[in-house]
């Protein structure tokens, strides 16, 4: 499929974190091959050549496989066919029940060919090399081949022909089941993340289609985090690296205190936010400088299920972004002490410590009651409180404060207006005219006065007149 081009009607977009499982329901003889039908969704037949292949592939793990050995005399006897069968199907189940291994690609296309029949690596090659047709100052030095544990994202390590000596990582990705952006909101939001925080991995460069997107980092050639724990070299197979390292060591109490904090102020700002992220592990924390920068800080936007689902889907109590993140800390918090992530979730019985702090840390968010009573947040509901109680006091005074500063400048510019030169002046005008204006009212009911005066004596003195005459 072309880089732009759009996805065909009805594409199913599969949650590759899901683990497969498988069960041989049937074995029967053809032309002297044992067959075995292994039941998925549809119907699968595998001889025992093609797990002996498998089992080869998987080598590389450094895991000791319990694929049944290969027999050449009596392989037909009826009671050699189903201890055979007894045997593949713990095979398998080892393969599906294992974290990394039933993610892994092989696996996938071993159980189920109908999903998982895609070449990624060609059709990743493909939509890359359409980018640098559009945009030619990039160029591909070398594949970086199953460094990740995606099924459907592939690494090259690139570099831009205007600083030839700087190398950076492409990732390609399909986009996931759980992408619900728009194409226009995501192109936005992917613009902001160069620049949202210190200790996140900033991108070089971001684009997305409607099928798949590219991520140009900076490539950091003494790894990540895990990378760190385990002493492997970045550029190994995924598998080899850590599905079964020899030189694992944990941190020191130094080390942690500090990974940890930042990871934290990562993880609360991102929380602060409302920028969902849920794909925090050991592998993606690059390491600089004795500071940890956060990978794949686009993952959740682009659609892409978390690490840790298989876990996260039996707890019922861990159902939000933020407390997937939590959750993801306590496994790279154990990751971090011991050099490597816990046997079995939930633990309720760790290993010894010399640093019972973080055990305790571990035991609130690990433990069976933990993963049943839900995750604790990064800040305490107390302390949330008290934060609140703070803010709320801190906003009231400022109000206060901002209040008696308008009313003082309010009184201060009317006093200067009322104290200047031209409003003396205009209230001296003011004044004359209303003293004016009182004289002549005062001539007007003077006068008025007068006149009713002078009519009522006219009046009293004809009166007194019509008197007199009546007497004579």
């Amino acid at each position: 499929m072309a880089f732009m081009e759009k996805p065909s009607a009805g594409k199913l977009l599969l949650d590759d974190t899901v683990p497969l499982t498988a069960v041989i329901e049937t074995s029967q003889s053809l032309q002297s091959h044992t067959v075995r039908a292994a039941r998925l969704e549809g119907r699968v037949i595998r001889r025992y050549s093609d797990f002996d292949m498998l089992n080869n592939s998987l080598l590389i793990s450094g895991l000791n496989l319990p694929l049944p050995p290969k027999k050449l005399i009596g392989n037909m006897d009826r009671e050699f066919i189903a201890e055979r069968q007894k045997g593949l199907q713990a095979y398998l189940n080892f393969l599906t029940q294992h974290h990394i291994l039933s993610s892994c690609e092989l696996v996938k296309k071993f159980l189920d060919t109908n999903n998982y029949s895609a070449n990624y690596t060609e059709i990743a090659l493909q939509q890359v090399s359409m980018f640098f047709r559009s945009d030619p100052k990039w160029e591909v030095v070398e594949p970086l081949k199953e460094i990740g544990w995606r099924l459907r994202k592939r690494y090259f390590l690139v570099k831009n022909k205007e600083q030839p000596k700087d190398r950076q990582v492409l990732s390609w990705v399909d986009l996931g089941p759980d992408k619900f952006l728009s194409d226009k909101d995501l192109q936005s939001i992917m613009k902001l993340i160069p620049s949202l925080h210190p200790y996140i991995c900033p991108v070089t460069f971001a684009s997305t289609s409607e099928s798949s997107a590219l991520v140009i980092r900076t490539f950091n050639e003494k790894g990540t985090l895990r990378d760190h724990i385990c002493k492997v070299k970045p550029k190994e197979p995924f598998l080899k690296k850590y599905c079964n390292p020899k030189k694992i060591q944990g941190l020191e109490h130094q080390q942690i205190r500090t990974y940890g904090r930042q990871v934290l102020e990562t993880l609360k700002f991102l929380h602060d936010k409302g920028f969902p992220y849920g794909h925090l592990h050991a592998s993606n924390i690059l390491i600089e400088d004795n500071v940890c920068k956060l990978l794949d800080i686009e993952n959740s936007l682009l659609g892409l299920p978390s690490y840790y689902r298989p876990f996260v889907t039996q707890f019922r109590k861990i159902h939000t972004t933020e407390s997937i993140d939590v959750y993801s800390f306590g496994h790279l918090l154990y990751e971090m002490t011991y050099g490597r992530p816990p046997d079995t979730i939930p633990v309720d019985q760790f290993p010894s410590a010399p640093y019972t702090s973080v055990v305790s840390v571990l035991q609130s968010i690990l433990s069976t009651e933990a993963c049943k009573a839900g995750m604790p947040t990064v800040i305490t509901s107390k302390l949330k409180e008290a934060l609140k109680s703070s803010k709320e006091c801190l906003e009231k005074r400022l109000q206060e404060e901002q209040r008696a500063i308008h009313q003082h400048r309010r009184l201060t510019r009317a006093q200067s207006h009322h104290g200047s030169e031209e409003e003396k002046k205009r209230r001296k005008i003011l004044a004359r005219k209303k003293s004016r204006q009182s004289a002549y009212e005062n001539e007007e009911d003077f006068s008025l006065k007068y006149n009713n005066n002078s009519g009522m004596f006219s009046k009293n003195y004809f009166l007194f007149l019509q008197n007199i005459l009546f007497f004579l």
